[in-house]
């Protein structure tokens, strides 16, 4: 049986991945920070584990935890947006979103991608189009923009590491999609995108380089 880790599942895409790759037989480990979600995820057939990404006692916890495992798919979804508003940052919305969107992958991925590589699997995060320095054409959001061309700079030397080893990373643009942070009017529903992420990572060829993708597989520059 197939496995796949997805972090960040509580609601909205990262939820969405569960109940789709629930539904095609997968076996699913998946994790929230509350104790309610985790008892949802339970329902749904998922193995929970309550995590809290920018506790850094958890995050060595859930490689203990997962030790041992080799995992076809891991998808790490655990982000925020952070303020709407541009401008003069406060060194407190600067934490929260590098903390949330860069720290913890750069704890969470040298944990996680052993685990992708020994089953030459694929190691995906949730970035953003926004993160994009070669196809920038607006200053709009420029913290939470700032975070996801951080972190696919994580995810690249993650892959210089690990590609070699069997993990093929990727970095999605899951859309504008309708959840807390994308809005009601946004043009894709969650299970639209997690339909396109999980094809794409079903259809991604074996690499050794990072590669930043829509989540329809159509390839975005870094």
């Amino acid at each position: 049986m197939a496995t796949a880790l997805v972090i960040g599942a509580s609601r909205g895409i990262g939820l969405e991945l569960v109940k789709q790759y629930r539904a095609d037989g997968w076996r699913v480990i998946a994790t929230a920070r509350k104790q309610e979600d985790c008892d949802a995820l339970a329902a749904l057939g998922a193995e929970p584990h309550k995590l809290d990404v920018n506790n850094v006692e958890a995050v060595a916890g859930i490689g203990w935890k997962l030790d041992g495992e080799e995992l076809d798919v891991a998808i790490l979804n655990a982000g925020v947006y952070g303020p709407r508003h541009d401008g003069f940052p406060m060194e407190s919305d600067f934490n929260a979103v590098m903390h949330t969107n860069v720290l913890a992958a750069m704890r969470l991925l040298p944990i996680i991608a052993p685990m992708v590589s020994a089953a030459k699997g694929k190691l995906a995060v949730l970035s953003s189009r926004m993160g994009s320095l070669s196809e920038r054409t607006s200053p709009a959001g420029s913290l939470y923009r700032a975070s996801k061309a951080a972190l696919n700079s994580v995810l690249i030397d993650t892959a210089l590491i690990h590609g070699k080893q069997g993990a093929t990373c990727v970095a999605f643009h899951p859309g504008w999609v309708r959840t807390d942070m994308g809005g009601a009017s946004a043009d894709l529903s969650v299970e639209e995108s997690a339909a396109g992420i999980r094809n794409t990572l079903a259809t991604l060829p074996a690499s050794d380089q990072a590669t930043y993708r829509n989540y329809d597989g159509t390839t975005i520059g870094w």
